[in-house]
């Protein structure tokens, strides 16, 4: 599904015991009878459902079958140049994750970079060797809204937080630039990174 987040709906097979229906939150499209319902359409008669949103049919669903996709999506019209503005407030108006550009006359084309970056959910994190100069050529790419420095650690390597002792961070997630942190610090788009290890070396 394009442009939404996974339904926060916790569902469990189980062997026996019946429906056990819990609705953490208000409902005002779907109770325990349609859940019920839903649930023999797919011959599954004991189950636990637990409903931490405002939930929907399709959302439970999507929930029920497991194999749902849920990916952003960026519609982006060209040679808008070609068009006045009254036309392309409407299509602002009318069209969500609307994004107008013009490679003819090269505009708002780093605002389309922009918004593939943030609409992708990719953190660069730049790697500082002990001693020298952040390498800002090769940033590591990472695609997940929040990301630690153990997630940063394990990307590089599944051994590294063996050794992990602490980490410097410069950047937006600092406090101080540098500071010293643990493996659950919470990292940034562009930060700098160096990991110290408790042998005394430093991951690059």
């Amino acid at each position: 599904r394009l442009n939404q987040e996974p339904p926060n709906i916790y569902f469990k097979r189980r062997d026996k015991g019946g429906l056990n229906y819990q609705s953490l939150k208000k409902q005002t499209r779907i109770n325990k009878e349609m859940v019920a319902v839903i649930l023999r359409e797919y011959k599954i008669m004991h189950a636990d459902v637990f409903l931490k949103c405002d939930a929907t049919e399709d959302q439970l669903i999507d929930v029920i079958e497991g194999n749902r996709i849920y990916m952003p999506c960026l519609h982006v019209f060209n040679k808008i140049d070609k068009i006045s503005r009254q036309e392309m407030d409407i299509l602002a108006d009318h069209l969500p994750h609307f994004l107008p550009i013009s490679a003819f006359v090269n505009w708002n084309i780093q605002g389309l970079k922009d918004q593939i970056w943030s609409y992708m959910h990719l953190t660069r994190i730049y790697t500082k060797p002990k001693g020298k100069l952040p390498d800002f050529s090769e940033p590591v790419i990472l695609r997940k809204r929040r990301i630690s420095v153990q997630d940063f650690c394990r990307r590089i390597h599944k051994r590294l937080m063996e050794d992990f002792k602490h980490a410097l961070v410069w950047g937006q997630s600092a406090k101080h630039n540098p500071q010293i942190v643990g493996a659950h610090h919470m990292l940034m788009d562009e930060d700098v990174l160096q990991v110290v290890k408790r042998i005394g070396g430093v991951a690059e």
